[in-house]
């Protein structure tokens, strides 16, 4: 667990539930509680107590459901007293935690607990390896006006680049730069979600130079393409991801439309603030966008690779099926000449003189490259460029 006071424009960090929380908070100061799933689950009552002692309400039983459910949709709902999003992450890797050790992670070889639920939320584990790396665990986000509260799966990448980044905000140099730290949970909440989109669109080239690798094998006229469970799960991978970046977009148009119904804020620091969650919010909303227009165009190009393989392929067979029909059609006057000398009458044209073979042969011969030039012009057997 890692909590962070954020006044101003400075940050203190702690890694435990304090046992008093000061009543009051200055102005403009709110607190961050950022822990990961499982223990959540295990230190429960400790944070509803939290949240009752800063913020005067509890989450609702429904809501806790939500955000221990590994398994929800993106999605966005609402209390009077704070606003609750799930947000499905696409981030690189997951690894378990222990229950009776909670927020910290398994190894690969230990053995697993007895009650530690398996790991979901995930795309098939097919398709090419940076399918392999995106894991789609849900992120959930509880945010009151001074405390937000966010789930993360089990040593969550995205949620340690963010406080890192936020604790680097605070140097000489960043602030020298104009980086302003977030004013609100409603800020703090949206950059992480676009931390975690743009997290995906640093995948995208990967992912699209495996997708293009296989479109020139499949379009390879020489090429012998086999791996088609590859292919499907790969087409059924990135079905699934446009599914989840519709959740997502979904999820983020509700937070924004509910953020227009937020009343305005009583003095004009405050309404500007109002006006800049409104930016933000559009510009997330645009970045899944982005995602989503990309994910669809991977599905396409997959889809017409496929399509243009079958293409090429039937091409082929129309090629070799000319090639051979051409020489078929070269080798039938001859085969008609053959058959007409081989019949077995004592009186046909010459059969009984000396020169009869020969006439014959270059009969066959002056008739065959008469028929292969023919064809040769219409380019019946003429190679076709790849």
């Amino acid at each position: 667990m890692r909590i962070f006071c954020i006044n101003g424009s400075s940050i203190t960090e702690t890694d435990a539930l304090p046992a008093q929380w000061p009543t009051t908070l200055t102005e403009g100061a709110y607190y961050w509680i950022a822990c990961a799933r499982r223990e959540f689950e295990v230190q429960q009552a400790q944070v509803q107590a939290t949240l009752q002692t800063l913020c005067g309400t509890a989450l609702v039983d429904l809501h806790i459901t939500d955000l221990l459910n590994n398994q929800l949709p993106s999605h966005y709902d609402y209390t009077s007293q704070y606003d609750l999003l799930v947000f499905r992450r696409l981030a690189a890797g997951q690894r378990e935690t222990d229950l009776n050790q909670p927020g910290v992670p398994l190894h690969t070889s230990a053995a697993p607990h007895p009650y530690a639920k398996p790991a979901s939320g995930n795309l098939k584990r097919s398709g090419p390896p940076v399918l392999h790396r995106i894991d789609t665990s849900p992120v959930g986000f509880a945010i009151f006006d001074r405390v937000l509260l966010t789930i993360h799966p089990t040593d969550c990448a995205v949620r340690d680049a963010y406080a890192s980044k936020l604790l680097h905000a605070i140097s000489a140099e960043s602030r020298a730069a104009g980086v302003r730290l977030p004013a609100s949970p409603p800020d703090l909440m949206l950059r992480i979600v676009n931390q975690m989109v743009d997290g995906y669109l640093e995948l995208r080239r990967e992912l699209t130079h495996q997708l293009d690798h296989w479109q020139t094998e499949l379009l390879d006229p020489s090429g012998r393409f086999n791996n088609w469970k590859l292919m499907l799960d790969t087409r059924l991978s990135l079905h699934m991801l446009d599914e989840i970046c519709e959740d997502q977009r979904a999820a983020v148009q509700d937070w924004t439309e509910a953020l227009e119904t937020w009343p305005d804020g009583a003095t004009p620091a405050a309404q500007r603030e109002r006006e800049l969650l409104k930016v933000r919010s559009r510009d997330v909303l645009e970045h899944i966008e982005r995602v989503v227009h990309h994910v669809r165009r991977l599905e396409q190009s997959a889809e017409t690779a496929v399509q243009m393989h079958f293409s090429v392929q039937s091409h082929r067979t129309n090629d070799i099926m000319r090639t051979l029909t051409a020489l078929t059609a070269v080798f039938l006057p001859l085969n008609l000449i053959t058959g007409f000398f081989g019949m077995n009458f004592d009186f046909l044209p010459l059969i009984h003189t000396v020169t009869g073979f020969w006439s014959a042969a270059l009969a066959m011969v002056l008739l065959a490259t008469g028929v292969s030039l023919v064809f040769w012009r219409k380019r019946y057997l003429a190679r076709t460029g790849r």
